[in-house]
Formats: C-alpha cells, structure tokens, sequence
C-alpha cells in the first residue's frame, strides 16, 4: 500500500491485486479482489494458498486495466502461475519469504521447483527486501536488486500522542507481532521475569493475536508476573500510538525474518530496540549502531541483559532512539520508489534487449534452414 500511495502521489497509475479472504470485501477504488485466501498454518506461523477459481476474471481484468507492469509480492501459488500465464506486461517478483522460515516447511523442494519455474518462464526482475532473499532467485539470469521495504514517516513519527494509561514513571517494554512460535514471546515474557526480581517500574505490553496466546497468560498467571498487558491486535493509527508510549521495542523471533519491519517502526517513533540476532535481523543491523542490542537467538538470559542495559541508562536509551530514527530515514517510501521505478526500467531495457536477441538468432537460424533446403531440393 505504502509504495502504491507514492506512486499516485506522482501520478503513476497503479492497482493492489489481492485475494479474497472474506465473502464481503471493500477496500476501496485502488484495490481488485481477485481470488480467494485460503489460511494455512505450517512451519510455526500462518501462511496462504490462494487460487482464482474462474480464470476468466484474471483475463477480463488485464484485458481492461492494460498494466505495462505486474508487480508480484512473493508466490502465492497457483495464483501467481494462473496470473503469469496470462500477463503480456513486465513481470517483476519481490522476495519476502525467508528461506529460512521455509526450511520448516513441508513442501520445501515443490516450492522452490515451482518458483525457479516461474522465475525462468515469465519473470523479467527480482528484487529481494534483503539479500538472504535472493537465495531462493539462485540461477536467475535477468536483473537482481536488493530494495528493502519503505517506511511511512509521516504515520510513523515521534509526534504521535502517547497512551494515558501508558504514560506515567512506568518504563514500557513493547512487542508487537503475531503470538506463535516463530516470533518468540514466550522468550520476551522469560526475560521479563528476570528483570522484574530487580526493577519494580517496568511494564510490558503485548500487541497482537495468535494461537499461543493463551500459552503466554498461563505462563504470566502461573509466574505472578506484573503489569503485563495484552492489548490485542491493534492497527492503523492506533498502533502507533504504541510505538510513541513505549520506552524499549523488542522483537524476540527466532526465525523467519526477512527484513525487521516492527524494528523499522519502532525506529521510526524514535525507540530504541532489542531483537534476536535471527537471520534477517542481523543483516537489517549490520555494521549498524543498533547491532550491539542483538541478543543470542533463543537466549532470553542475554535478551534480558541487553534490555537491561537500557533499562538502566535513560540517556542511552535516548541516544538510540535518535540513531534509529535518523537511521528510518533511509528508508522513506519516496526513496524506496526512486529505487523500485529505476529497476523496472532495467529489468524494461533488459527485457527489450532479450527480445532484439532472440529475433535475431531466429531470423539467422531461419536463413539456414532455408538454405539447407534449397540444397536438398537442388537437382543433381
């Protein structure tokens, strides 16, 4: 949604393609239905099929929008092939998917067959968000490019008001995700069981539904801990009003990451953050002032030291949180934009220059035949 809503504002005519999950859906002039969702759970977190079960709506849609790009955002299959097959645009493919995240999935070697099919039969780019997702474009010949995701500074920003029953001396831990396994909670509520033995003004706050939540109140009833708050699933507006009332952002997932979107939120509200140095999150805060408060993946002894250390220094806390949103810059939808739009022309030249190719062989190839005929025919 972020880069189609720069790609309006620079008058580029632009459509969000997605698939039905509920059987009423509006969300308004710039988004298609096309398709149903079908939910799955595999590999420790919630994924999608999605399937069009009337062909012929894919056809009448590109017959009458006429897009000069198809922009694809990771496989859904078989959506994705039955869309493909029918495309005459530029076919660019984005890479979120972790490959990772996919080693704890059952059907791992069809995926990947299916997607170095697609990639080879009709793809002309691929962009990967971050560069471990260019593992899955592995003999890919046209263009590559890493782009990560955009940012939306204006809805994500410091200004943002706090929450009343947030904001007093309390100094608030906040996770915001999906509660199953791949993001970790249970390891965020560990540590925060250390640390409450020795700060009496902490608070954490959960934001977000899953099928272990329930798995997460026991474990906070069972330990007694206090001011422990599930708010929900929370979006829009409203969650950024979490992000401001926070003093810490932790995202304590395991596996699975590709990029640190929550991360990227939370730096740009100006807070500090502690993560797991998982894959994804380590490549997002390379060599990067925010690498420091990377604890050791699944250690919620050291997640609870690195939290520590902001706990107690309210200055660094500060300073962290300015390098973060100094840091969020970078990645402002009108920057992402800039990037995205200069690799559908490279991935358009490249395309151009395939065709001039393949023409040309043809033509040459079709010579010799014909010569080759002529001489077989020639009488003796």
């Amino acid at each position: 949604m972020g880069l189609q809503k720069e790609f309006k504002k620079r008058g580029i005519y632009s459509k969000i393609i997605v698939p039905r999950r509920k059987r009423e859906e509006y969300y308004g002039r710039d988004v298609i239905l096309l398709g149903t969702s079908l939910p799955v759970i595999a590999g420790g977190t919630q994924t999608e099929v999605d399937i069009n079960f009337n062909p012929w709506a894919i056809a009448r849609v590109l017959k009458k929008e006429k897009f000069d790009v198809l922009h694809f955002h990771n496989f859904t299959l078989p959506s994705a092939w039955q869309i493909l097959e029918r495309s005459q645009a530029l076919n660019i493919l984005t890479i979120h998917a972790n490959i990772e995240r996919l080693k704890k999935f059952p059907g791992l070697g069809i995926f990947l067959y299916l997607c170095k099919i697609l990639t080879q039969w009709k793809i002309d780019g691929v962009i990967g968000v971050a560069p471990l997702n260019l593992q899955l474009a592995k003999g890919f010949k046209g263009p590559k490019a890493v782009i990560p995701n955009g940012m939306d500074l204006e809805e994500f920003n410091p200004k943002i008001p706090k929450i009343k029953k947030f904001s007093n001396d309390k100094i608030n831990i906040l996770f915001v995700g999906r509660i199953e396994e791949r993001k970790g909670l249970i390891y965020l509520l560990k540590a925060y069981q250390i640390l409450e033995k020795k700060f009496s003004n902490l608070r954490s706050i959960i934001v977000g539904e899953g099928p272990l939540k329930k798995d997460c109140q026991k474990y906070v009833k069972e330990n007694n801990l206090k001011e422990v708050y599930f708010e929900g699933r929370i979006t829009g507006k409203n969650l950024v009003s979490y992000y401001t009332s926070c003093d810490i952002f932790c995202s304590p997932a395991i596996f699975g990451e590709s990029f640190g979107l929550v991360l990227l939120e939370a730096m740009a509200g100006g807070k500090p953050v502690v993560a797991f140095a998982n894959t994804g999150y380590k490549q997002f805060l390379q060599d990067k002032k925010g690498e420091r408060f990377l604890a050791k993946n699944r250690n919620y002894r050291d997640l609870a030291e690195k939290l520590e250390i902001l706990i107690k220094n309210k200055k660094l806390r500060k300073e962290m949180g300015q390098w973060g949103l100094k840091e969020a810059q970078n990645y402002s939808w009108p920057k992402i934009a800039d990037q995205v739009l200069a690799f559908y022309e490279l991935s358009r030249k490249n395309k151009e220059k395939q065709k001039r190719r393949k023409f040309a062989i043809d033509k040459i190839l079709k010579k010799m035949y014909t010569k080759d005929i002529l001489f077989w025919l020639k009488p003796k």
